[in-house]
C-alpha cells in the first residue's frame, strides 16, 4: 500500500512539473520533447548546401543525398502549357509545321499586354509592325532581319514561328529565357495581326499538338 502511495505521489509530481513547464505563457509553448521533429530543418532553395551531408553529383553520390534543386522530370508549372518537345534540327524543324497553337484567340487585353511584349522583345529589329525596321535593322550593323509581313511569313505555319522564337533561328537567338511559354504562343498570335491576309486560307494543320504528339482534334482539317 506504502509502495502505490509513493508512485502516485511521483506521477502526480511529474504531472505538474510537465504542466508548469509547458505553459508558462500563451506564446511560449515550453519544452519540447522532440524539437527534431516539431522544428524540421528548411532547405532554402538559394542557401549553401551543407556538403557534408548533399551532393549535386548524381554519378557519384556515395553516402550523400543528392539534391540539384531542380524539379522533378516530367512536371509542369500550375497554369503552365505542356512542354515543347521536338528537337532543335532540321527535322524538328521541319515537323514544328504539323503544330498547331495550343491558346484561344486574344482578348482585348492580352492582345495589348502582348503587343507590349513584342515591342519589347521583337521590334528592336523586326520593327513595330513587324515589317524589318526596327532599329538595328536600319542601322545597318546586322542585316537578314526577317520582314514577317512578306508572304513567306505569312503562310509560314505557327508552330514553325513558334520553333523559331524558342530556339532561335540564323541571327536571332532564343527568346525562351525571356517570354514563357504561353507568351511566346501568344506573340505568334499578334503577329498574325500584324500581317496582311493570305491569299486563300489555309486548312489547319494536323499531326502533332504543341507538345509534339498526336493530334486528336476532330475537328482538324485533313491532307
Amino acid at each position: 500500500m506504502k509502495k502505490n502511495t509513493i508512485v502516485t505521489i511521483l506521477l502526480l509530481s511529474i504531472a505538474g512539473l510537465t504542466v508548469m513547464t509547458s505553459c508558462e505563457n500563451k506564446r511560449n509553448p515550453g519544452r519540447i520533447y522532440m524539437p527534431d521533429m516539431n522544428y524540421s530543418r528548411a532547405l532554402e532553395t538559394y542557401a549553401p548546401l551543407d556538403s557534408t551531408l548533399f551532393t549535386t553529383d548524381k554519378a557519384n553520390p556515395g553516402d550523400k543525398i543528392y539534391y540539384n534543386r531542380r524539379p522533378v522530370d516530367g512536371t509542369i508549372e500550375i497554369n503552365d502549357l505542356f512542354p515543347y518537345t521536338l528537337p532543335n534540327d532540321s527535322i524538328g524543324y521541319k515537323m514544328s509545321a504539323q503544330v498547331k497553337n495550343p491558346l484561344p484567340p486574344l482578348t482585348s487585353k492580352d492582345s495589348l499586354e502582348t503587343a507590349r511584349l513584342f515591342n519589347i522583345n521583337c521590334a528592336i529589329c523586326h520593327g513595330p509592325g513587324a515589317q524589318g525596321n526596327g532599329p538595328i535593322s536600319t542601322s545597318g550593323k546586322i542585316g537578314g532581319i526577317a520582314n514577317l509581313t512578306l508572304p513567306n511569313y505569312v503562310e509560314m505555319a505557327d508552330g514553325t514561328m513558334f520553333h523559331s522564337i524558342n530556339y532561335g533561328k540564323n541571327n536571332m537567338g532564343s527568346y525562351a529565357p525571356q517570354l514563357s511559354r504561353k507568351q511566346r504562343w501568344q506573340i505568334v498570335q499578334y503577329i498574325r495581326t500584324l500581317q496582311p491576309k493570305a491569299e486563300g486560307a489555309k486548312p489547319a494543320a494536323t499531326g502533332t499538338t504543341a507538345a509534339g504528339k498526336p493530334s486528336t482534334d476532330s475537328t482538324t482539317a485533313k491532307k
